[in-house]
């Protein structure tokens, strides 16, 4: 999928967010499934033809709007320790993802995007908010692993359980992936 790069305050941008807007609206309003792209470009103010000639399909325009739905809205906590850092991002991360919404959002992003862009992305989202603690954590002389280790560790068996193992899936599991990424040796 091509995503073109937008001038903020351009006509594109501008499409692009009425478009997401009607998405989100319609949505809400009559469900999901029931969205066509007809009826997203009449509340949009465009045409169908403007979503087509951007998006391609109503798959490939929901997989945008979840990428950006998935987006994370503030920087990471800071609450003085790596440790209580990346423990409180984990229990975050958890909530937001395996909420009905956030799972909605997750697949939506996935099965519109056949050459992986958006999982690159959403994946991209959650390596940076690492980053971000990881790099608080340094500055204060705190060791830690790099954010890979963190991916492999936390992030990847959290999508996983959220995606594919969802029952019993609680905080205590977000932190006892965090405990084992800080301190590998179980002491």
């Amino acid at each position: 999928m091509s995503r073109q790069m937008v001038r903020p305050g351009g006509r594109s941008a501008r499409v692009q967010a009425s478009v997401h807007t009607a998405v989100r609206e319609l949505a809400s309003e009559v469900g999901r499934d029931a969205l066509t792209v007809p009826m997203i470009a009449q509340r949009a103010g465009v045409t169908p033809s403007t979503i087509y000639r951007r998006w391609g399909d109503l798959q490939e325009l929901l997989s945008d709007v979840a990428v950006e739905r998935l987006r994370p809205e503030t920087t990471p906590g800071d609450h003085g320790a790596l440790p209580s850092d990346l423990t409180a991002w984990a229990e975050q991360f958890l909530d937001e993802m395996s909420s009905p919404v956030g799972r909605a959002y997750i697949r939506d992003a996935l099965l519109g995007d056949p050459d992986g862009g958006n999982a690159g992305q959403c994946s991209a989202y959650a390596a940076e908010q690492i980053d971000v603690i990881l790099t608080r954590a340094s500055e204060r002389g705190e060791k830690g692993p790099d954010v890979e280790t963190v991916i492999d560790h936390v992030v990847a068996p959290l999508m996983y359980r959220i995606l594919f193992r969802p029952d019993g899936l609680d905080t205590a599991y977000a932190r006892r992936l965090v405990t084992a990424v800080l301190d590998p040796t179980g002491r």
